[in-house]
């Protein structure tokens, strides 16, 4: 080694190996770092000698070079698989996961997650081969199937073009009438589609849209509803949807509160839901046989149908909808018709 008075053209290596050890140094310490994290994640292991830190001792240039070749090989032998296949492309095996996960979940209904399965990171090779046919032989001799050699396993013939193939090689004009059906079939399924039928009996609601004529939200067709609107009968007030009291004096909805539009031929008794107005006409019903009395049927009026006198046990009719009933001159004229298509 050269002394501290030398200089002049001593001075370029002495700086260029101390470059090459303070590189070396930085190199062990990531080794070192990164030993001491898979330690603290795999748990303490069995005590073994300690290790000094690099830093506190001094390191001879001599003998941490051959250390940084013995580094620079796993460099290399890290960048071995990209060189044995160069067709490889790389894939994120989070996306490899995440196919497959779909997969299985459309095929037994689960729901998984990819990042709760495996690790998802870094990247897989994958390599894209032709897809080829496999071919089997017979030997015409003693009828065995070959191998991967070329000689019978049984009575070591060498496999000769009398040997039969399965399955037999196609000519071209073979392969070109395949080609011509395959096109046809694909193209025959093209034009007529076949017709699934749908198993699912489920109600299914259907909702018919159109485009808006100002560009923004399609337009959802719905059903012409007609709108109901009740007024007080005290002060005109209209009464709020949903409401039975009147926001303006407090009283209640009655039969004698308009209904805009009227349907007295359906509820001539009253709106279902409605009190007894003081103008209402109470009408009663027997409750031997359920028949409805006349309006104007007074107590001790006798039933229609069964005789009995309106006492007080028959109850006042609520407001409700009531089923017209039929004409009597209606029926009489039907009767009529069917009596005359009676055969004697």
């Amino acid at each position: 080694m050269s002394s501290p008075a030398q200089g002049g053209p001593s001075a370029a290596p002495k700086e260029k190996k101390s470059g090459v050890s303070s590189r070396v140094l930085t190199r062990m310490k990531t080794i070192m770092k990164k030993a001491e994290k898979r330690m603290s994640i795999s748990g303490p292991s069995k005590p073994g000698p300690s290790v000094a830190k690099p830093a506190a001792e001094p390191v001879p240039v001599v003998a941490l070079a051959p250390a940084a070749a013995h580094d620079a090989a796993p460099a290399d032998k890290g960048k071995k698989p990209a060189a044995e296949y160069p067709d490889a492309v790389k894939v994120p095996r989070m996306q490899l996961h995440e196919e497959r996960a779909r997969r299985l979940g459309e095929r037994f209904g689960l729901e998984i997650k990819p990042s709760e399965w495996h690790s998802t990171e870094g990247d897989a090779l994958r390599v894209n081969k032709p897809i080829r046919m496999r071919v089997h032989r017979t030997c015409h001799q003693c009828n065995t199937d070959f191998g991967a050699a070329k000689e019978c396993t049984s009575c070591k013939h060498v496999r000769c073009k009398k040997c039969t193939r399965y399955p037999t090689k196609r000519t071209d004009a073979e392969k070109q009438a395949a080609r011509e059906r395959r096109a046809a079939v694909l193209k025959e399924q093209k034009e007529n589609a076949p017709i699934i039928a749908d198993w699912d009996t489920a109600p299914k609601s259907m909702q018919l849209t159109k485009p808006s004529k100002t560009g923004g939200q399609d337009l959802v067709y719905k059903k012409p509803r007609q709108r109901l609107r009740r007024n007080c009968c005290q002060c005109t007030a209209l009464f709020v949807s949903g409401s039975k009291t009147c926001p303006g004096c407090s009283h209640l909805r009655c039969t004698d509160c308009p209904r805009d539009p009227p349907k007295k031929d359906k509820y001539p008794y009253g709106y279902p839901g409605d009190e007894f107005g003081t103008r209402s006409t109470p009408r009663f019903r027997c409750h031997q046989c359920k028949t409805r009395y006349p309006a104007d049927a007074v107590e001790g009026t006798e039933c229609t149908k069964c005789a009995h006198p309106r006492c007080a046990d028959c109850p006042r009719l609520k407001p409700q909808r009531v089923e017209p009933e039929p004409d009597p001159e209606i029926l009489k004229a039907i009767e009529a018709r069917l009596s005359k298509l009676k055969v004697g």
